[in-house]
């Protein structure tokens, strides 16, 4: 295990150039010749070194590069708290408690990524993650959502996580058993006879190449009702009890006191008819339900939170008041949600409806725009907790002309492939580029500066007539926009922002 670490965390290029070959070998050995049993141990190692080269910080900065332009501090930052999860969990079991995870607090202007750089992480890491506002919670006391609730949608992302993971691998085994039970259906049970086995064998044949896929058959499904998933049709509490655990749980007994009315367990069922193209589906759903049971997911969600999870606090300056006010705030979501931070971030034990969950070892990545009020303004017990703080700069015009044309789906390509669903072809001259990036600039310089938003405004105000118009053109007409048509369509906006300063 120490060898892989070392040479995991050094030689980076020497480890991805052994993925990328191993791969193929494997699974090209795989299905040529099954009898082989001398490499059981390869495949953990495989997956193992497969995730070692996902999360390795230069990759995560390459592909968070591909969506978001410039804030190279703020990337690496995210990038080295990510891989530090992934040692932290090689290390030996009595260090491994020792070393917490280092928070983040990413300092920047509106509109520069800092709220992207954790959408496009979350789709990265396979870990449980939820982006969180902080002005959406109050202190403890107020009506509405204490910060507790942080874990708890932490916890129902990570069941769901769990449940499609464990899904995953047991899907071939329940095609199997739905295969078996379409069988049964067709020609009854099996007897262990010579003639019934033959004709069973020719009913697997038909039914694999989808000749019995019209043939009806008669199933037992899970009852829908009314009133949710199968069981008791009430809810208790205004958000079916998830702000608090205690509702929730008694939900839970409600509903399974539902269900085991009959003395049988599960769902009730009901019979339907149905093609066995479509019954095919349902029986898969009814097998998968079936061998989850025997799985423990509770424990194994707990654990992702506690080892793995990731937690984003926006908008954490939203929640400062200025320390140049002396007089208390009395905003029931500002100084004592801070507060109730500090336990939760330091780290607290969270009852949740799936367990105790313990928030040592979450990462947490707190961004905030401070144009009001700045960094210090915060507790200084939670600036402490907060130890890496990340600035990230305003956007120059050479960035919002980058923005424009380098990420993958960037708003030009958006508005050419929007126009090419009516037919027509749109083409942006690049001094047209570089005059949107150069107003949007201006904008940002002269009225208010709201970053890469700027550019929708710009560019909605661009297309409007060419949006309108492109449903009645003839398909195959050419649009092309150039700088004379930006500064035609930009000039009333330019001429009257110059005028709105000055009108009272």
């Amino acid at each position: 295990g120490d060898d892989n670490n070392g040479g995991g965390d050094q030689s980076s290029g020497e480890d991805t150039a052994a993925v990328t070959t191993d791969a193929p070998s494997d699974s090209d050995s795989s299905d040529s010749a099954p009898s082989p049993p001398p490499p059981p141990s390869a495949p953990p190692k495989k997956s193992e070194s497969v995730l070692d080269a996902q999360l390795r910080p230069s990759e995560v900065v390459l592909e968070l590069n591909r969506h978001i332009v410039g804030q190279h501090d703020a990337k690496r930052a995210v990038a080295i708290a990510m891989r530090n999860r992934w040692r932290r969990r090689q290390l030996p079991k009595e260090l491994m408690k020792e070393v917490t995870p280092r928070n983040v607090l990413m300092i920047g202007p509106t509109g520069c990524g800092k709220t992207e750089v954790a959408r496009r992480m979350a789709a990265l890491c396979d870990a449980p993650f939820i982006k969180v506002e902080a002005t959406k919670f109050t202190e403890v006391g107020y009506h509405g959502r204490d910060v507790d609730q942080i874990v708890r949608d932490l916890m129902d992302v990570s069941m769901a996580l769990t449940k499609k993971r464990q899904t995953e691998k047991l899907r071939e085994t329940a095609k199997s058993l739905v295969e078996e039970r379409i069988l049964d259906l067709l020609t009854g049970p099996s007897t262990g006879g010579n003639a019934d086995a033959r004709s069973r064998e020719t009913f697997r044949d038909m039914l694999r190449r989808g000749a019995l896929d019209e043939q009806t058959i008669e199933v037992d499904v899970p009852e829908s009702k009314g009133g949710g998933d199968g069981g008791a049709g009430f809810i208790l509490g205004g958000d079916n009890g998830s702000g608090n655990p205690s509702i929730a749980a008694i939900s839970e007994l409600m509903r399974n006191m539902g269900t085991q009315g009959g003395g049988k367990r599960g769902p009730p069922t009901e019979r339907k008819k149905m093609p066995i193209g479509e019954a095919r589906d349902v029986i898969l759903e009814v097998e998968l339900e079936r061998l989850l049971e025997n799985v423990d997911l509770k424990k194994e969600a707990v654990q992702a939170v506690e080892e793995s999870g990731i937690v984003f606090m926006d908008e954490i300056d939203k929640i400062c008041t200025s320390r140049d006010f002396t007089s208390r705030s009395a905003d029931a979501s500002a100084e004592g949600v801070q507060r109730d931070l500090l336990p939760l971030v330091e780290g607290t034990t969270i009852s949740t409806k799936y367990g105790n969950v313990n928030t040592d070892y979450i990462l947490f990545i707190a961004s905030g725009a401070f144009h009001a009020v700045k960094p210090s303004d915060m507790l200084p017990e939670l600036q402490g907790r907060l130890p890496i703080r990340v600035e990230l700069n305003g956007l120059t015009e050479e960035d919002l002309y980058r923005i424009l044309t380098e990420p993958v789906a960037n708003l030009l390509r958006q508005q050419t492939e929007l126009l090419a669903t009516e037919g027509v072809t749109l083409t942006f001259h690049d001094d047209a580029v570089r005059e949107i990036a150069r107003m949007a600039a201006l904008l940002n310089r002269t009225v208010e500066n709201i970053g890469a938003r700027r550019l929708h405004t710009v560019v909605e105000r661009i297309m409007e007539h060419l949006s309108f118009d492109a449903a009645e053109m003839e398909e195959g007409t050419e649009l092309v926009v150039d700088k004379g048509l930006v500064k035609e369509r930009l000039g009333e906006v330019m001429i009257s922002s110059d005028l709105s300063r000055y009108i009272l």
